[in-house]
């Protein structure tokens, strides 16, 4: 008895993010533990610890990098388990703890509620039970829609139903989770003259990472009535994270077609060059599928992808990086401070000051972070530095895209792989807040002094 009392006060302890830290621990624990169990690998193959754990890792975070091929290494058993890593990774781990919760019949209290606005990045606790139940309410939809499109058309594809629908239904699963995951061994790249497959994975990967509030804002609008529809006003959340985020998606596929366009994209037609050159700007957001070898791309493409890579996804999605929002406030923050310009106005809306300097410093530690990651992976690895920030910036960002280097890395290598990763999923402000102490009552204020600075 006095055991269990001293593991509920050590628990009370923490914060609610220092909690979330470990309960994203635990699933990955539990992850290794389901694909280290011999139903989940084929006969006869040999799967290190150090390959299990970082698989797990990269399912839990949705990010997709592997050091071994999936399709040669797990059986028919270990597909259905990491598509469910995927989505449990996808959702959020207190999403599902709450829909465990509701279905049991348990109450949720405020620490619960205070959990769900820490893993979905939101600012208050109010009506943290709805919104989870709207996320997986619109995700199942999705997903359900998905499936039944992507494993009726794959039909042509596979002698039968079974596995038809098996690809239809892990296919959709990665494309929306962005897990970037495949079971066919090349990604999408059988595919690379199939527009309605890449078409259908585009809208999946989008819906995936444009954020779960957008998603949310734009069911309601869709099925509100008329009269409602008139006066709805979409949040200001939605408003930047969607005109940021297909702006993003716009200059990223003319970035990558116009760097290649006397290279890759030479001798093709002006369908071909649309279809790769957006794929692969969709997929950057934090995809990580992709319908070519990124490694015939010049490396002035492995560089602008890479700064893809490191914006990422939107807030309260399935991808990393630093987010869109925070690009976006960054972005309008300096161009305002050059103008001479105070107060920083979006949409005819004031930003908190908070806000804006929680975007940049984001934006630093995460450019930190990433340099002291290629830093020692340079001084470990014989790879060249752009395939090995390409490497790490496709893992902070949760992408999932490689030059092929991910197998080939030592240990050591791994290991800071799978923290960034995991950092990418959480959020460089949910993982800096983990070391947050508990505040001193009575602070001490000093005289100011300016500094000069420049």
């Amino acid at each position: 008895m006095k055991l269990y009392h001293s593991k509920i006060n050590w628990i009370n302890k923490l914060s609610p993010v220092q909690i979330l830290i470990v309960f994203y621990m635990l699933a990955v624990a539990l992850a290794t533990i389901l694909l280290a169990l011999p139903i989940s690998h084929k006969d006869g193959v040999e799967f290190a610890f150090i390959d299990i754990l970082f698989t797990a890792v990269s399912a839990v975070s949705v990010t997709g990098l592997s050091t071994v091929s999936i399709v040669d290494t797990l059986s028919t058993t270990g597909y259905i388990i990491l598509a469910v890593i995927l989505q449990i990774g996808a959702v959020g781990i207190m999403a599902i703890g709450t829909l465990i919760w509701l279905l049991i019949g348990k109450k949720i209290g405020l620490k619960e509620r205070r959990l769900i606005m820490t893993d979905q990045n939101q600012t208050s606790f109010q009506g943290m039970v709805h919104l989870v139940k709207q996320i997986i309410y619109v995700l199942l939809v999705i997903e359900l829609i998905g499936f039944l499109v992507l494993g009726t058309y794959f039909l042509q594809f596979y002698p039968t139903a079974e596995e038809a629908y098996l690809h239809g239904l892990f296919g959709t699963i990665s494309a929306i989770s962005n897990g970037g995951f495949d079971i066919t061994g090349s990604s999408l790249r059988p595919f690379h003259h199939d527009y309605f497959v890449q078409f259908i994975n585009i809208l999946l990967i989008v819906f995936g990472a444009i954020g779960f509030p957008v998603l949310i804002e734009a069911k309601e609008y869709i099925f509100a009535k008329s009269d409602e529809r008139n006066t709805q006003r979409f949040s200001l959340f939605t408003k930047v994270t969607t005109f940021t985020f297909f702006i993003l998606v716009v200059v990223g596929a003319f970035g990558i077609y116009l760097l290649d366009f006397n290279y890759f994209f030479a001798g093709k037609n002006w369908h071909e060059s649309l279809f790769y050159s957006l794929f692969q700007s969709v997929t950057t957001r934090s995809g990580g599928l992709s319908t070519m070898d990124v490694g015939l791309l010049t490396e002035e493409n492995h560089l602008f992808m890479s700064f893809l890579m490191f914006i990422g996804a939107s807030p309260s999605s399935a991808g990393g990086g630093i987010r869109t929002t925070t690009f976006a406030l960054v972005v309008i923050y300096v161009l305002s401070y050059a103008r001479g310009v105070k107060n920083i106005r979006i949409f005819n809306r004031e930003v908190y000051e908070g806000d804006i300097a929680k975007a940049v410093t984001v934006t630093f530690m995460a450019g930190i972070i990433i340099f002291l990651s290629v830093l020692v992976i340079l001084k470990l690895e014989p790879f060249s530095f752009m395939e090995v920030l390409f490497e790490v910036t496709s893992a902070f960002g949760t992408v999932g895209l490689s030059l092929g280097i991910t197998g080939d890395l030592t240990t050591l290598s791994k290991v800071i792989l799978m923290m960034l990763m995991f950092i990418g999923r959480v959020g460089i402000l949910t993982f800096l807040l983990m070391f947050e102490r508990k505040k001193k009552s009575g602070d001490v204020h000093y005289p100011k002094e300016k500094i000069i600075i420049g």
